[in-house]
This record gives structure tokens, C-alpha cells and sequence, in this order.
């Protein structure tokens, strides 16, 4: 499968390790990908069993979760925490609560997290938790002491330099606020320990927008490069009903793009001229989605009630930004056929690895999450300064920082990608990139 004797073997043993775990064999497949094109150049790697030791998390924690519903009915779930790798800093990663959460879908996240974050430059470890809890349909208070049953075992297992949480997939402001007040109750002390807070107590202005914002930032970046050009005009795609890609749509918008089609759970609305954006962004905040309220307002406009049936539309474009696998092989294809050069993911791995090199081998540009998502959590770094210097900052100097930071990481990617003869290839850039900084700190640490 690979060129490289060594890694055939590491993955050879992961696939037969964890053959339970499909979301995560594929993160690992997606970076040897990449790691063919260097790791043999390197023989330390496989001396110091890098990669073996880069495959298991450091530290995996699971446990109950029993709480009372609003019938006073006991409920019981399952936490996780996966503090994947600790080399380069705390742990630092997104808490998901979802009906799909599993021990899979949790390590692939916090392996993708350890290269996205040390790829924003700051230190930070990477780590991803959550729960099978569903918060749709719950009332505040059912939410609330979830949260609070949640945090009784996982306050134990973190803190401002030892593992600092964020929200993600199901956890926004109210959850955290949740947490982070039965944290604070249970350790006796006010510490940055969370990051995505509300403003009243610590948290950074510029965090709701942050992921979505910095990939456009990438966004901008990656077609001045390669293709000397601007978003003024370009037809955009994006899918996902969250922050990310509502933020995204906004910012594109704002700086000339034509957002043709955005999906949510219900399937997706387009119009060739364009949504209108401030309306999507409105309903969005007030809903949680906006497809089948849209073309109330808008009948024009045509709607599909199956996502991902979108990918056919013609763009420009395409931003991912819903959850992981939702862009396969034929979806690729389809994309390609309605003139898509350029596809730049906004969630964790959305695409899946068949897609990815139908990408580099149909002539479509493609960046991945791990590099063009990471301004969300740039920005959790970037509370994580204010908290420990009890210094706020304003929206222009966090937005400003966030620029730069991902300016940042697409030169890492470009410059690394470029350095192996591969300059169209963001995806090895970003996984070599992301990989050295890790490798380098690790092999200073001795064997732990």
C-alpha cells in the first residue's frame, strides 16, 4: 500500500489493533499518505517508534454519566476524554456531545487536534472529549445537569495546564457556561481551565467566529497563491448549519464571494445568484437552521431535502464544514463535473480518504481541516493568554492575531509542500508541518 516497509507495518497493526474503530484508521491512513513522502528519509523515526507511539493516545478516560431527566427519570450515558499527546503542550481540544459519539470518533478527532494545534504555532497538546448525550430537544435544565454529572468526573482530569476543553459538536456557550460553573464550584478555584467562554467570565471576543473566519482567511490566501485571484465573485458551497459555516458564509460574503448553496439537516437551498446571506445568518442564530424557513422568504430558491445531494451544484468552491465523512468518492466526482477547482475543509475530515486523492488526482485543490479549521482553536489559545495574564482583548486585536495566524499555517503548508516537490499538495504540507514539531519534542523527551 505504502512505498515505505515501515509504514505498511505500523498500519498493518493499527487496522488489526483497532478494526472496531473505522473513523479512526482513516485519520491515521490520511496522514501515512502523506508520511510516504518522508518518512524513510528520516531512519530516527523508526529507531525512536515514533509512529507506534504517535498511533496510541497517552491517555484514554471513560465513565458513566448518571443524571435526572425532567420526568425524574435516571438517564445514564458515557463520558470520554482522549488526551491523545502532551509533547508540545496541555491538552487542548473540543468536548462533543452527539448520539454518535464513540471511543472512534473521539480518538480521530483528538489525532487530527495534536497537528492542527501545532500547526497555529502556540502550546498546546491536542485532546478531544464528549458524550453520546444528545442535547436536541432537551430543556435548559435536563442540559444543566447533564453537564453538572459530566463535570463530576471530568473535573479530576484536567486544568489550565493540564488539559484545557473547549465546545464543539453540541456544546456551544450554555454548555460550557454549564460546565465551567460545576468545575469552578468543585476545584475552588477560577482558573482558564475552558476556553469558548462567555464573555462575562473570561472567555475572548472573536471565539463564535473564529473557526469560520479563519478559514476564509486560508481561504483568501490559497487563491492568491495558486491562482493570483480574489473571492470577489467565486461561487461558494458550504455545507453544515453551525457556527462554522455560518460564520464562514458571512465572512465569504462580506469579502465579495456568492454563497449558491448551504445545507443543514433538513438538505440544502440554492440559488445561482446567490443567498442572501444576512438572512441565513439571522435564522441560523435564532433556529439552529435555516433551510426549510429560507424559501419561505425566498421560494425562488431552489430546495433538496438531501444534503448531500449539493455537491452536485455548480461552484467555485466548496467548503465542507458540517461533520466527519460526508463528502465520498462519488461526491468528488460530482463536484468536479460542476467545475469545482478548489476544496477547502472547514469540519474534521469531511472528506473521506478515496476522495481526497480523487482530489489530487482530478485537479481539484484541497486543504485540509487539520490546517484550514484550525482558527477556532487559535482563537482557545489565544483566551488562554488573556486568562493567564488578566488582560482582555478587543474583537480587532483578536481577529487581527487570527489573521496572521492563519496566513501562518498556510505558509507552513505551502513552503513544506513545496520543500517535497509537491506544491499543490496542502495535505502533505500540513500533516509534515504539523508532524515535525511533534516528532521533534517527543524524541527531546525521551521515551515516556
Amino acid at each position: 500500500m505504502y512505498q515505505s516497509k515501515y509504514l505498511n507495518r505500523v498500519f498493518s497493526n493499527v487496522k488489526k489493533r483497532y478494526v472496531n474503530e473505522p473513523e479512526f484508521i482513516s485519520a491515521i491512513e490520511e496522514f501515512f499518505d502523506s508520511m510516504d513522502f518522508f518518512v524513510d528519509s528520516d531512519p530516527r523515526i523508526e529507531k525512536e517508534a515514533i509512529l507506534e507511539r504517535l498511533v496510541v493516545p497517552e491517555r484514554v478516560i471513560s465513565f458513566r454519566v448518571a443524571w435526572v431527566d425532567d420526568q425524574n427519570k435516571i438517564q445514564v450515558n458515557t463520558g470520554y476524554r482522549v488526551q491523545y499527546n502532551s509533547a508540545i503542550g496541555p491538552y487542548k481540544g473540543g468536548i462533543r456531545f452527539d448520539s454518535s459519539v464513540n471511543l472512534s470518533i473521539l480518538k480521530f478527532l483528538a489525532f487530527e487536534q495534536t497537528f492542527k494545534n501545532s500547526l497555529t504555532g502556540l502550546p498546546m497538546g491536542g485532546g478531544k472529549g464528549g458524550s453520546d448525550f444528545n442535547p436536541r430537544g432537551r430543556s435548559d435544565n435536563e442540559i444543566m445537569r447533564f453537564c453538572q454529572a459530566y463535570m463530576t468526573e471530568l473535573y479530576r482530569h484536567i486544568g489550565p495546564n493540564t488539559d484545557v476543553p473547549a465546545g464543539d459538536f453540541g456544546v456551544g456557550f450554555r454548555e460550557i457556561g454549564y460546565m465551567y460553573g460545576m468545575y469552578k464550584k468543585l476545584v475552588n478555584d477560577f482558573t482558564g481551565t475552558f476556553t469558548g467562554k462567555g464573555i462575562p467570565y473570561g472567555g475572548s471576543l472573536g471565539r463564535k467566529e473564529a473557526t469560520g473566519y479563519g478559514l476564509i482567511y486560508f481561504v483568501r490566501e490559497t487563491l492568491k497563491t495558486f491562482f493570483s485571484t480574489t473571492l470577489d465573485g467565486k461561487r461558494i458551497i458550504i455545507s453544515g448549519s453551525g457556527k462554522v459555516g455560518k460564520h464562514a458564509a458571512v465572512k465569504a460574503h462580506e469579502l465579495g464571494a456568492k454563497i449558491v448553496a448551504m445545507s443543514d439537516i433538513n438538505g440544502f437551498v440554492y440559488d445561482e445568484n446567490g443567498l442572501d446571506i444576512k438572512l441565513v445568518d439571522e435564522l441560523s442564530e435564532a433556529r439552529g437552521e435555516y433551510s426549510l424557513e429560507y424559501i419561505k422568504h425566498y421560494p425562488q430558491a431552489k430546495f433538496v431535502d438531501d444534503p448531500k445531494k449539493m455537491w452536485a451544484m455548480p461552484c467555485d468552491i466548496a467548503l465542507p464544514c458540517a461533520t466527519q465523512n460526508e463528502i465520498y468518492l462519488e461526491h468528488a466526482k460530482s463536484l468536479k463535473e460542476g467545475g469545482c477547482y478548489l476544496l477547502i475543509e472547514g469540519a474534521n475530515m469531511p472528506s473521506t480518504v478515496e476522495a481526497i486523492r480523487y482530489f489530487s488526482e482530478n485537479g481539484i485543490l484541497f486543504a485540509p481541516g487539520k490546517a484550514a479549521n484550525a482558527g477556532g482553536v487559535a482563537v482557545s489559545g489565544l483566551e488562554m493568554t488573556q486568562n493567564a495574564t488578566h488582560l482582555p482583548w478587543s474583537y480587532e486585536e483578536v481577529d487581527k492575531k487570527l489573521e496572521i495566524i492563519m496566513k501562518d499555517i498556510f505558509k507552513k503548508c505551502h513552503d513544506t509542500a513545496n520543500k517535497f516537490n509537491q506544491p499543490r499538495n496542502l495535505a502533505l504540507g500540513a500533516n509534515i508541518a504539523g508532524f515535525l514539531k511533534v516528532y521533534e519534542a517527543m524524541v527531546a523527551q525521551g521515551v515516556i
